[in-house]
């Protein structure tokens, strides 16, 4: 479609349209060019990839393996009789893997939610509220990060003992809801929000909660994200905390009661790995779905620079 010639209001004479030159929407990628450096990390990455990636696949390979097939030497990648299912029906009939299944996706969700809840307000408060003790707290806080959990473990245990939450699943759960380094890090994320953006809603009279709840949120949402995931994937494969606090069959989490089916069972390669393979294909879906998240929360999490 050819453009009209416009006139020149002052001399009545018509002027030459410029045609606009057209602009391509696409937006492509520019190519870089290979350089020494660029490749020599690429061979270094595709190394570790394939280190991660190949015991994975051969747990998968040996889950679909007979008993016979898995402990036969020499080792073959393909059994002669092809592969089978039969190590996962195994493990799905013996167990209760199905409620021990539901019971990880119930304490875990549960986890999460009270954690990334208690972590933001508390991350919040030492951003952006000046309190008598607020510089001991922050250190508190850090120092707490490099005590190990175990030392922990005896006096929870008498704590759950005393509230009578032992073999509960309030008794996983509540002891796993207060985490230092998820505070720390919503911490430092929030303090890189300007706080120009809260100015206004103070001046109209706003409260901190409100503040926090309309404004704060949703510029965190990459941040919140990456820090539920964290702690969804550390709930679910904690083993150490339900193996100790839960003796119910009934009750027990996918890792703890996967290790009760070992013990029985005595060492059974296929069915060891099929039970691995089920504990881990969760937490598989999750990282797929939500793995823009992870790195999104990763690259703004504000950790540079402290």
């Amino acid at each position: 479609m050819s453009a009209a010639t416009p006139t020149s209001p002052a001399l009545g004479t018509s002027v030459p349209a410029v045609k606009a030159p057209a602009v391509s929407l696409s937006v492509t990628r520019r190519w870089k060019k290979p350089t020494p450096a660029r490749i020599i990390a690429f061979v270094i990455l595709a190394v570790l990839a394939l280190s991660w990636l190949v015991p994975v696949l051969w747990a998968a390979l040996t889950s679909l393996k007979t008993e016979a097939e898995a402990a036969a030497m020499p080792v073959s990648i393909i059994p002669e009789s092809g592969f089978t299912l039969k190590a996962y029906a195994n493990v799905l009939s013996e167990g209760l893997v199905p409620r021990w299944a539901w019971n990880s996706l119930i304490t875990s969700a549960a986890v999460t939610a009270i954690t990334v809840t208690i972590s933001a307000l508390a991350g919040y408060a030492l951003s952006r509220l000046r309190f008598a003790g607020r510089t001991m707290l922050i250190s508190l806080i850090i120092a707490s990060i490099m005590i190990p959990g175990q030392i922990l473990i005896v006096p929870l245990f008498q704590l759950m003992l005393s509230l009578n939450l032992v073999d509960t699943l309030w008794g996983i759960i509540l002891p796993q809801v207060v985490a230092a380094p998820m505070v720390f890090i919503l911490k430092k994320f929030f303090d890189q929000i300007p706080f120009e953006l809260e100015e206004a809603a103070l001046m109209d009279g706003a409260s901190r909660f409100r503040i926090f709840r309309s404004i704060v949120l949703p510029l965190s949402r990459p941040i919140l994200g990456a820090v539920a995931i964290f702690v969804f994937i550390g709930a679910w494969n904690n083993f150490l905390w339900p193996f100790i606090v839960v003796n119910d069959a009934n009750l027990m989490t996918l890792p703890t009661g996967l290790q009760t089916v070992i013990s029985a069972y005595g060492i059974q390669y296929a069915q060891n790995m099929a039970q691995a393979v089920l504990a881990a294909l969760p937490l598989i879906v999750v990282f797929m779905f939500f793995q823009r998240q992870i790195i999104k929360g990763i690259a703004t999490t504000g950790i540079a620079g402290t």
